[in-house]
């Protein structure tokens, strides 16, 4: 999540063991930073947020997944760098159980309808960031484009920092809040945000929102995706999974 969740209690977290521990001096800098990024702006906070998912993504001790990065979003690592794509090396693929497979490129992406919703996204740790805007292109215009065939009933998603994976059903796929997500709060999504491009479900807590998004796979079956594996609900609904009582973002 980016927001991505830590594996619940005593689970190994995917990055023990690797990096240096994150001192003090440059904790605190970032509680500086992150009071400039409040003061000055965007451009400030933007930089910061990629400041703080790099250096998450290499501290073992989790104690950076405390500090707020831009609108009160937390980074924790799950791979040991924050990836890149651009105009020129993004691809998104859509295959499996379909009968047209497809490559788009950002700009393909761009071209097609795009929907914008605003919701809250809560995290299953419990932070609510409230009124988030995202735009993008529906998943089901994806998958109808593709056509799915008759055994597929599931839908598989894979990332391209190689590590990330997620899955929902065909009918959780489908629906009207389900995004393939380009825009953030009206702005490209950052690559600390999972940018280029993203999977937004509204409804669903927020590691269910696959960053990095570069596969969607129809499958004849749910597959549990990363977090899953850790003890997290395969269906993630705010205030109907995982224990708690928040308020439904839809």
């Amino acid at each position: 999540m980016d927001d991505r969740t830590p594996p619940p209690q005593t689970a190994p977290g995917p990055e023990e063991g690797r990096g240096s521990p994150v001192g003090r001096r440059l904790v605190l800098g970032m509680v500086g930073l992150g009071a400039a990024g409040v003061a000055v702006g965007g451009a400030v906070q933007d930089r910061l947020d990629s400041v703080l998912a790099s250096v998450s993504a290499k501290d073992p001790t989790g104690v950076t997944s405390l500090l707020p990065g831009g609108g009160g979003f937390r980074f924790y690592s799950v791979s040991n760098s924050v990836p890149h794509r651009g105009e020129r090396d993004y691809r998104l693929t859509l295959g499996g159980l379909v009968d047209r497979p497809g490559s788009y490129r950002l700009a393909d992406l761009r071209a097609l309808p795009q929907t914008r919703l605003v919701r809250d996204v809560q995290c299953v740790t419990g932070w609510r960031v409230p009124h988030t805007a995202f735009t993008g292109v529906r998943l089901s215009t994806l998958l109808d484009a593709a056509g799915v065939r008759s055994g597929g009933t599931a839908v598989r998603f894979t990332c391209f920092d190689g590590v990330y994976t997620e899955s929902l059903t065909l009918e959780q796929a489908r629906r009207d809040d389900v995004l393939v997500a380009l825009t953030m709060d009206d702005k490209p999504v950052s690559a600390a945000h999972g940018g280029p491009v993203r999977l937004y479900v509204a409804p669903m807590y927020f590691y269910k929102s696959a960053k990095w998004l570069s596969g969607i796979t129809v499958t004849k079956d749910v597959r549990p995706g990363y977090w899953e594996h850790y003890g997290y609900d395969v269906d993630g609904w705010v205030g109907r999974s995982n224990g708690r009582r928040d308020d439904p973002t839809s």
